[in-house]
C-alpha cells in the first residue's frame, strides 16, 4: 500500500523540487508565484509525498472576480504522467482543493510533451514520435474535459518550438548548427554595427517601446511597461531583458570602407579592361559596379539612420532563466531598422551566453502557432524565423478542464455564450 499525502510547500520546498524535475519550467516556480501574487492572484504550493518525500507538486492559482472563481496550473502540474496512482491522487486533491476554494472550475496544461516532431512538423517515426495518450486517458479518467488537439496561440502555447544545445560548446559550432541563411543574418547583423547589451531596470521603457510597437504593428496583446517591471522585480538576475543596437558611427565606418575597396576594385578593373579588352574583365567590371552602386546606396542610407540618433534600439527580447532551459518569452523589433537583423543576433546571443557557456542544453523558442502547411498563416513569419536556427518541434497534450461545482461551470460557460466571449 502506498503512502500519499497531500502537502503544502513552502516556495523554498517547492522550487528544490521544481528545478531538478524533467519538465521543470519558469511557470512552475516561486518567481512566478512571486508574480502573479502581484496582479491580485491568491497563489499557494501544493504537493504530494510519497513516504515523506515529495512526488508531484504544483504553483496551483485562484482567480477571484466579482462573478467567478477559477483555478489554474499553468504548464504543470509537475508529476510523472506513468505513475497513474500519484496522478489520480494529486488530481483528486487538487479538485477537493479548488472546490474548497469556491472555483467553479479547475484548468491544467501539462508540460510533458504529447509528442515531438520534426522542425517542419513532419512526425518523427519511432519512440519519440509516438503520442503520449496516457496523459490524456489518465486525466479523462480523473474526470477533466480535454478541449483538444487545437492549433493557433494561445496564452500557455501548445506548440514550442526547441533547439537541442547538447554537444555544442563554442560559437563556431553554434552559427554552424543554424541553416545557411540564418548563419548569414548573424553574421550580417554584427558587421553592421549591431550589438546585444541587457537592459538595466531604469531602461526597462526601451524594452516596453519596441514590444509596444510591434505589438501595434501584429495586432497582439501589450501588456504594458508595468507588467515588465514586476516580471523583473519577481524574477531578479533570471530575466534577461535585452537590446540589439545600431552603433551608427560603426556601421558608417565599415560602408565607407567597404565602398573604398569597391571604388579601387572598380578602378583596377577600368584600368586593365583599357589596356587589354576581355569579356572575363567586362563582366567582372559590371559585376563590381553594381556592388559600387550597392554600397553608395547603402551609405546614403547610413546617413539618414545616423539623423535618428549615434545609438539605435533595434529589437529587443526577454530571456528568462530556469535549471532545465533558457526560454524566449517576448520579443519587439523596430521596422525601420529590420535591414540590420538585429533579431537574428539577439537570439545568438541568448543561445551562446545563457545557454552554452551555463553548460545548458535545451533552448525554448516558445511558441509556434503548430500550422506548417499554410503560406498565409499569421504565424508563418514566426515559425520560418525560427525554422532557421535548426530546431525540433514539441506538441504538448493541451488544456484540460476539470467542472469542479458542475452547475456553477455549466451557468458561467452559459453566460460566457451569450456574451459571446
Amino acid at each position: 500500500m502506498r503512502d500519499f499525502e497531500f502537502v503544502t510547500l513552502t516556495p523554498q520546498e517547492f522550487d528544490a523540487f521544481s528545478s531538478k524535475h524533467p519538465q521543470s519550467n519558469f511557470q512552475q516556480t516561486s518567481a512566478m508565484g512571486r508574480l502573479r501574487a502581484m496582479d491580485g492572484i491568491e497563489v499557494e504550493y501544493l504537493g504530494v509525498r510519497e513516504s515523506g518525500t515529495i512526488v508531484a507538486a504544483a504553483l496551483f492559482e485562484t482567480h477571484r472576480s466579482r462573478f467567478s472563481t477559477f483555478s489554474e496550473v499553468h504548464d504543470g502540474p509537475l508529476c510523472d504522467w506513468r505513475d497513474r496512482e500519484v496522478v489520480e491522487c494529486f488530481m483528486n486533491a487538487l479538485r477537493r482543493h479548488a472546490k474548497a476554494k469556491g472555483a467553479a472550475q479547475l484548468s491544467i496544461t501539462p508540460e510533458a510533451p504529447y509528442r515531438l516532431r520534426n522542425s517542419d512538423g513532419s512526425l518523427i517515426e519511432g519512440e519519440q514520435g509516438a503520442p503520449a495518450d496516457y496523459i490524456v486517458d489518465t486525466l479523462k479518467a480523473c474526470g477533466f474535459e480535454h478541449e483538444g488537439f487545437t492549433v493557433g496561440y494561445t496564452a500557455v502555447p501548445r506548440w514550442r518550438y526547441v533547439k537541442d544545445l547538447s554537444g555544442i560548446s563554442d560559437e563556431k559550432a553554434l552559427l554552424k548548427s543554424y541553416d545557411k541563411r540564418t548563419q548569414w543574418s548573424v553574421k550580417r547583423a554584427a558587421s553592421m554595427g549591431v550589438h546585444v547589451r541587457e537592459l538595466g531596470v531604469g531602461e526597462l521603457g526601451v524594452f516596453a517601446d519596441i514590444e509596444r510597437q510591434t505589438a501595434e504593428r501584429r495586432g497582439f496583446e501589450y501588456r504594458g511597461e508595468g507588467y515588465f517591471r514586476r516580471f523583473k522585480e519577481a524574477f531578479g538576475d533570471r530575466a534577461h531583458f535585452m537590446v540589439a543596437e545600431i552603433h551608427v558611427a560603426e556601421y558608417v565606418a565599415d560602408m565607407e570602407a567597404k565602398r573604398d575597396a569597391l571604388q579601387a576594385k572598380v578602378e583596377a578593373l577600368q584600368a586593365k579592361q583599357a589596356q587589354h579588352p576581355t569579356t572575363r574583365t567586362e563582366r567582372q567590371l559590371g559585376e563590381e559596379t553594381r556592388n559600387l552602386e550597392a554600397a553608395r546606396k547603402r551609405l546614403a542610407e547610413a546617413a539618414e539612420y545616423a539623423g535618428d540618433g549615434d545609438v539605435l534600439p533595434a529589437a529587443a527580447s526577454l530571456f528568462v532563466e530556469n535549471p532545465r532551459e533558457t526560454v524566449y518569452l517576448f520579443s519587439g523589433s523596430v521596422e525601420r531598422y529590420k535591414p540590420f537583423y538585429a533579431s537574428a543576433l539577439i537570439q545568438h546571443w541568448a543561445m551562446l551566453h545563457l545557454c552554452v557557456e551555463r553548460g545548458v542544453g535545451r533552448y525554448n523558442f516558445y511558441g509556434i502557432s503548430g500550422v506548417f502547411d499554410d503560406p498565409d498563416d499569421e504565424g508563418r513569419g514566426v515559425l520560418e524565423f525560427k525554422q532557421g536556427f535548426n530546431g525540433y518541434v514539441e506538441e504538448l497534450p493541451g488544456s484540460f478542464v476539470l467542472p469542479v461545482r458542475p452547475v456553477v461551470f455549466k451557468l458561467k460557460n452559459a453566460a460566457h455564450r451569450i456574451l459571446g466571449r
